[in-house]
């Protein structure tokens, strides 16, 4: 993505840059704060995905690796008013979101309970080159009752930062099964009621 370095920086400025259908960026993380626009049509790719994308940004005819970190959108019409980078630099850890992508049918979900999906990020931090695109756990052995929590992710060289007691997925038992539990039970004892007042 290319950009434009910003000279002015004040209101008046990213007024005429958004009605140019720019968008106001900045980037941080290296040596200096960096004030520059992008294409507003340019963001679509990054935003509108749950995957964690490096952007090769050129601005001001530099060249930098970047993360997306945050956007600020019009409160009516939606439209990216702003945007902030993180610029990554090999040997400086970075602290970012990561999906976490679900593999297989659990054996419980096949026995009738409910898979929870609580947490569909998570937080880490390590040197770019060991972060995964995304983080993919196997599910297909929970049982009900069973469950996954973070202190069970195990990536090397790289720090998870949400608490190690949270659970990530669990398969809980469905409200629909449990009640057809009971009234099947009701149901056999209400017959052998019958069937003994009968024999009497």
């Amino acid at each position: 993505m290319s950009g434009s370095l910003r000279e002015n920086v004040g209101k008046k400025d990213a007024k005429a840059q958004r009605k140019a259908g720019n968008v106001i960026c900045v980037m941080y993380g290296g040596k200096e704060q960096i004030s520059f626009t992008l294409p507003e049509k340019k963001f679509d790719k990054i935003i509108f995905t749950p995957e964690v994308y490096l952007i090769d940004l050129e601005i001001g005819g530099n060249k930098y690796v970047a993360l997306l970190q945050d956007v600020q959108y019009h409160p009516v019409s939606d439209k990216v008013l702003h945007a902030d980078f993180l610029q990554v630099l090999e040997k400086k850890p970075i602290t970012v979101s990561m999906p976490v992508i679900l593999e297989g049918v659990p054996i419980g979900v096949m026995n009738g309970g409910r898979l929870v999906n609580k947490m569909r990020k998570l937080t880490l931090r390590g040197l770019f080159t060991n972060i995964p695109e995304n983080i993919v756990l196997d599910i297909s052995s929970l049982k009900i009752g069973m469950g996954i929590q973070v202190k069970e992710v195990e990536l090397e060289n790289i720090t998870f930062l949400d608490d190690p007691s949270n659970v990530i997925v669990n398969i809980k038992t469905a409200r629909g099964v449990e009640e057809d539990d009971e009234e099947d039970e009701e149901g056999t004892e209400g017959e052998e009621g019958t069937e003994s007042e009968a024999a009497e």
